[in-house]
């Protein structure tokens, strides 16, 4: 009677399981929003659209989708949000998880939680220029011109090598199509052989003129504490003789 029990419990811990294994494997990653420059005098707001794609373990195609509302006003002042990623069918704005500003005047970057409502305030100093790495295999094409949202966008497409679980290679591919002319990123694309991910992310809906000023307000309720300063680099050591 007692191993009777037990394979009983046994049966209903492994079909609870199976139950929630495919729940855990059908969650997306988070996709890779886009770098909105700080450069004031060219102000606009629009939708990024980012959505995402893989194969299940059972050979069905997982799609999921959420768009961000981004901005940047004359001022330089920008907004960018995550909201959650929801099935391809689902209609309406997904939910808003959080918010980040960042003022290029006093280099302070606000993030708020809509969950908790807890908000942080850290100053991010300018970035220094860093001499370029050389990278083995990878390949750089130059894919021309077009036009995206009016504007003129250049395209770019990057192709590296990468090594699987198995040590096989594998290529990794970015394309990007960027516009010199309002210093953003339009497209982008990319794609993971290793983990059988596509991530794909578009501007729409742009418009090039001055966004609500209640766009860079933070979340009613929003609670600020500041970042603790972060710590001076090391001086660089000079080179030895």
């Amino acid at each position: 009677m007692r191993m009777q029990r037990k394979t009983i419990q046994f049966v209903i811990l492994f079909a609870s399981t199976l139950a929630v294994l495919p729940a855990q494997q059908d969650k997306p990653p988070a996709v890779r929003g886009i770098s909105i420059p700080a450069v004031a005098g060219s102000p606009f707001s629009a939708t990024l659209v980012l959505e995402w794609e893989s194969e299940s373990p059972y050979g069905d195609i997982v799609q999921r989708r959420t768009i961000n509302i981004i901005a940047r006003d004359a001022r330089g002042r920008t907004r960018n949000e995550v909201r959650r990623m929801m099935p391809e069918s689902f209609h309406g704005s997904p939910p808003l998880i959080s918010v980040r500003l960042f003022d290029p005047e006093t280099r302070m970057r606000t993030t708020c939680d809509l969950e908790t409502l807890a908000g942080r305030r850290e100053f991010v100093p300018e970035a220094r220029a860093k001499p370029a790495k050389h990278k083995r295999n990878v390949t750089i094409e130059d894919l021309g011109a077009s036009i995206m949202n009016g504007l003129e966008a250049k395209g770019t497409r990057r192709i590296a090598d990468a090594e699987d679980e198995d040590g096989d290679l594998v290529e990794l591919e970015d394309e990007t199509w960027y516009s010199p002319d309002l210093h953003l990123t339009l497209l982008a694309r990319h794609t993971d052989p290793r983990i059988g991910i596509a991530q794909t992310i578009g501007v729409s809906g742009l418009r090039r003129e001055q966004p609500p000023a209640s766009l860079f307000d933070l979340p009613p309720g929003c609670k600020i504490q500041d970042a603790p300063p972060a710590k001076p680099e090391p001086p660089e050591e000079p080179p030895s003789s």
